[in-house]
């Protein structure tokens, strides 16, 4: 082991003899008693192993039991990692610098005690197809792929046009192109490394930012038992989820037979709403940057696979002008073909 105080947590002295590591309460913890033994603190930089940290502490004046117990004391409190040297020499120093902060947020987000080293081979290796490719899907794209996604494509024919414009998606030079290059080429300046060719095969994610997908592009998701989030940001309000696991959670059919439970016109309403589109969409670009982002937290939620995403069996909605985040709960329908769950 090389030990690291986690990254990201601002050591500071709350008096001479007590440490604090963090500053917010919900991550911050302090030891008492160090006295002469926080001088081990300065040595966990992850260029030495723990018996070298030892024994540099002794030079220090600090006897080997008092480092071992600060060791001990840290690793317990959650904020010392092993060091990922490999990791680090493996990425080119551009790449390293640029994802230290996702390394450094996953590894005290999940507690991981790999230096995050986990959270990014996970990433590295999946694969994230987007459906649609406007200013909401071509920012989640690329969000996706600036946080260490290994490959990312967006399938979308349609030019793009003014109103498509995002400061996390296409810009000025991609209009009249398709929308899908135009977003492969949006991920490559911020992500060169991140692959944007569709081969085929099957992802470990869809996105569907189209606000109504169409049912044979939802049945054939099912069928493959590809996972898949559905994403909407129209009519000044923006949907994420449900995040759907197929056999293992809440589908989009199941939400619609439940509208339709409250609405019966609603399959009329929704088979208008998957041929047409509203121009112009009212989605404002806070409202769609807002929603992309909470869309790329789902993704990278259920690739990180620590957690469950809060998305799966409901949806996070944000309804103008109050800017506030809620969530919906979706259980399965009965008459559902689905084979997830009853919930």
């Amino acid at each position: 082991m090389r030990p690291a105080l986690k990254a990201g947590l601002l050591p500071v002295w709350r008096d001479q003899n007590t440490l604090q590591l963090g500053i917010d309460w919900r991550r911050a913890v302090a030891l008492e008693g160090l006295g002469p033994a926080g001088a081990v603190i300065s040595l966990l930089d992850g260029s030495r192993d723990r018996a070298e940290v030892v024994a540099t502490a002794g030079t220090y004046g600090v006897p080997a039991a008092a480092a071992s117990r600060v060791l001990t004391l840290l690793a317990v409190a959650g904020v010392l990692d092993d060091f990922p040297a490999p990791l680090h020499r493996s990425l080119p120093d551009e790449l390293r610098a640029r994802l230290e902060p996702e390394l450094a947020s996953a590894s005290l987000a999940y507690q991981d005690s790999d230096g995050g080293a986990r959270t990014l081979a996970r990433r590295r290796d999946a694969f994230v197809r987007v459906h649609g490719a406007g200013r909401t899907g071509a920012s989640v794209a690329t969000l996706l792929a600036a946080a260490g996604v290994g490959r990312v494509t967006c399938t979308d024919p349609a030019p793009a046009e003014p109103g498509d414009i995002a400061p996390a998606g296409l810009g000025r030079a991609d209009l009249g192109e398709p929308r899908g290059e135009a977003a492969a080429r949006a991920v490559r300046r911020i992500a060169p490394e991140t692959r944007t060719g569709d081969f085929g095969g099957l992802p470990d994610l869809a996105v569907l930012t189209v606000p109504y997908p169409s049912p044979d592009l939802v049945a054939a998701l099912m069928r493959d038992g590809v996972p898949h989030l559905a994403v909407r940001a129209a009519e000044a309000i923006g949907v994420v989820g449900p995040l759907v696991v197929p056999g293992r959670s809440t589908c989009l059919r199941c939400v619609d037979l439940r509208r339709a439970e409250a609405d019966p016109a609603w399959p009329k309403v929704l088979a208008q709403a998957i041929c047409a589109r509203p121009r112009p969409e009212a989605a404002g670009i806070v409202l769609a940057a807002m929603t992309a982002t909470v869309a790329a937290g789902q993704a990278l939620a259920y690739i990180d696979a620590a957690v469950e995403p809060v998305a799966v069996n409901g949806t996070l909605e944000l309804v103008l002008p109050d800017w506030q985040w809620r969530r919906r709960t979706w259980g399965q329908h009965a008459a559902c073909s689905c084979t997830a769950p009853r919930a």
